[in-house]
């Protein structure tokens, strides 16, 4: 007897959009690997406030060759403004907070649903069917940030593996590259030491591929907890049934042994190898740059099952703001202000808040404090937010309640009349270095005196560069939609430590030829590196190239003229 879903799928959150008139839908022909994203970017790079912003619903998609894809995308679909988001949960945006603290106190375990009652299931690909246009390469996924990124990657895509010790699961969102159409990149974030890389390592220890379930389009629910940095061994499935105070729907995976979410859009099984690693990126991340080569994980794909009308959702991420900045910060802060008040017990605690705009949550956390509350009290929670993460907290700052942590002028007037640095700042080396362009000259970071200015040449800025950014102005003016009002950057423009090879797989890519960077780069697997072993520090120039000629003339839209 099947069992009463008691939240929404996806198609349930679109229909909620569109009454909200929170949804646009656009119907003309998109181009993925060239038009998608940079039209989306214009919402946050051209002066439209986040009330203004909208869910994105594409219905006819193509990629550069004129392939044409039958799986609609939802871009900025569940964070793509806190309207959005409130949507998504079900709440109003006060009760955000005490929404996720009930959720992470108060789990709830999902119930199992037999195969032929999971909507996951409606269609089943495998084996050679893997090869013969029902892989990888009939999911419409966009490129991100045209003219840096070396293929589509899947931004929303939630990894879940199992520990093979104690049979714990995790739930975590990690960039993944498409490269065959039977194998996808598999990135996890290590500096955050996230469930997913510790199941890796688990599996590697006993010397055998991780199984693993990635997940493109589900209820929200899922989505907003994959997102989250829970304690290790806290199931994030649980605690989006806490999200509701209802079980989420789960069933057994069709080739590997794990569960999933039964109302997933789209779900790709398989196998990450633990004993090879591969060059995956460049990819613009969501610090505002774009990431250069590293060595990291793939998955052997096993199956691909999706509903009938699936449809998938991509986030926007790079430079902040952007959807994914918004889908983590009322968790991030939820979590943190939980750890400080109930677990470090500060006294006088108001709030916090994580920056957003251009540092990405994660830099600059402000702690509100109540009027009067003791000096010894500011600078414990200041100590415990610094303690909180290894890699968060470059500046952390205690304000009054007086002061908008959303207003960056504001936060700079109180560090000036507030703070004499002599007495009221200090410094903590020894800090990660986390989520950020890596520095060749030193590995270390440190909080609060930190000297901004470049040093090194960094990595490009991770917007679509300028002609991709002026053509989706064009079709944006085309729809009608409100005025653009550039904000710089607001294009993406290199900062010394782009070069022509980097530059061959980002024009490839526009092309929608990046399954040829995907055979390339599979010469290049090793097993004597760690994970995130930077390409570039060993010396073997950039994989991913082959014999293609670096100054190749490319026209507006990133197709060669001889090509069209």
């Amino acid at each position: 007897m099947s069992v009463k879903r008691q939240y929404p799928d996806l198609h349930d959150h679109i229909e909620a959009l569109r009454s909200a008139d929170l949804l646009i839908e656009v119907n003309r022909e998109i181009n993925k690997d060239t038009e998608m994203h940079p039209l989306v970017r214009w919402q946050f790079r051209g002066g439209i406030s986040d009330k203004d912003r909208k869910a994105w619903l594409f219905t006819n998609v193509v990629d550069s060759k004129g392939l044409k894809f039958d799986i609609p995308v939802l871009v900025c679909g569940l964070a793509g403004s806190r309207q959005i988001y409130k949507t998504g949960m079900g709440c109003e945006i006060d009760e955000i907070g005490p929404t996720w603290i009930n959720a992470m106190n108060n789990p709830v375990p999902p119930v199992i649903l037999e195969s032929n009652d999971a909507p996951c299931h409606e269609q089943v690909f495998v084996g050679e069917q893997l090869l013969a246009g029902h892989g990888l390469d009939s999911i419409p996924v966009p490129i991100s940030t045209p003219g840096w990124d070396n293929a589509p990657y899947m931004s929303s895509s939630h990894f879940i593996t199992k520990s093979p010790v104690d049979g714990t699961y995790n739930n975590g969102n990690y960039r993944a590259q498409l490269k065959a159409p039977d194998r996808l990149g598999f990135n996890p974030s290590i500096e955050h030491h996230t469930g997913g890389y510790l199941h890796w390592l688990e599996w590697k220890e006993l010397g055998e591929p991780m199984p693993c379930a990635v997940v493109l389009g589900c209820p929200p629910i899922v989505s907003f907890t994959s997102v989250q940095k829970l304690p290790h061994g806290l199931d994030e499935h649980h605690v989006s049934g806490g999200l509701v105070n209802a079980p989420l729907h789960m069933v057994k995976a069709k080739t590997i042994d794990l569960l999933v979410p039964a109302d997933a859009e789209v779900v790709v099984e398989g196998f990450i190898s633990t004993e090879w690693l591969e060059p995956e990126a460049p990819f613009g991340e969501s610090h505002g740059h774009v990431n250069l080569q590293e060595y990291n994980g793939f998955m052997d794909v096993t199956a691909i099952t999706r509903k009938k009308n699936a449809v998938i959702t991509s986030w926007v991420s790079q430079v902040t703001p952007s959807e994914s900045a918004t889908i983590k910060r009322p968790a991030y802060e939820a979590k943190l202000l939980g750890h400080l008040r109930d677990a470090v017990g500060i006294q006088g605690l108001v709030n916090v808040s994580t920056h957003e705009p251009l540092t990405s949550l994660h830099k600059l956390i402000l702690i509100i404090m109540k009027k009067g509350a003791a000096r010894t009290e500011v600078w414990r929670a200041l100590y415990a937010t610094a303690a909180h993460r290894m890699a968060e907290g470059k500046w952390v700052v205690a304000i009054d309640e007086d002061i908008d942590p959303d207003d960056a002028n504001a936060i700079f007037w109180a560090m000036s009349y507030r703070c004499k640095p002599h007495r009221d700042t200090h410094m903590l080396p020894h800090k990660h270095e986390g989520h950020g362009p890596r520095s060749m000259i030193d590995s270390e970071d440190s909080a609060v005196l930190i000297d901004a200015t470049l040093k090194e040449d960094l990595p490009p800025v991770a917007l679509p560069k300028r002609q991709y950014m002026e053509k989706a102005a064009e079709i944006w003016n085309e729809l009608g939609l409100p005025e653009i009002k550039p904000e710089r950057p607001w294009y993406g423009y290199d900062l010394g430590e782009w070069n022509a090879e980097l530059d061959i797989m980002a024009r490839r890519a526009v092309r929608s030829d990046y399954w040829k960077t995907g055979e390339i780069i599979a010469k290049y697997r090793r097993n004597d590196v760690e994970m995130n072993t930077e390409v570039r520090t060993l010396d073997i120039g950039n994989p991913g190239v082959g014999d293609e000629e670096p100054n190749e003339e490319i026209s507006w839209d990133g197709i060669p003229e001889s090509n069209k």
